[in-house]
């Protein structure tokens, strides 16, 4: 595990699991949103910052969002539906 001080007042830490893993865990402020940690392969992470830096968004957790907002959309327009 390691741990580095940012300047921006949070902490990041860092676990490696099984050497294909990789779990970050950054702090820097408190917030009434809940909060996830995801593990995810090295390749994944790769292409979510592929995906990030293409499309010109500011931060790895704003990519993740519109991803699974992206994904996540069409279950929405089906339960919609499903109402009526």
């Amino acid at each position: 595990m390691n741990t580095l001080y940012t300047p921006m007042q949070g902490f990041v830490k860092t676990f490696f699991v099984a050497n294909s893993y990789r779990i970050v865990y950054i702090s820097f402020m408190p917030t009434e949103k809940p909060k996830i940690i995801l593990v995810m392969e090295k390749d994944l992470l790769k292409r979510i910052e592929d995906f990030r830096f293409e499309n010109r968004i500011s931060s790895r957790s704003k990519a993740i969002r519109r991803l699974l907002e992206k994904a996540l959309s069409p279950y929405a327009k089906q339960d919609k539906k499903a109402k009526k």
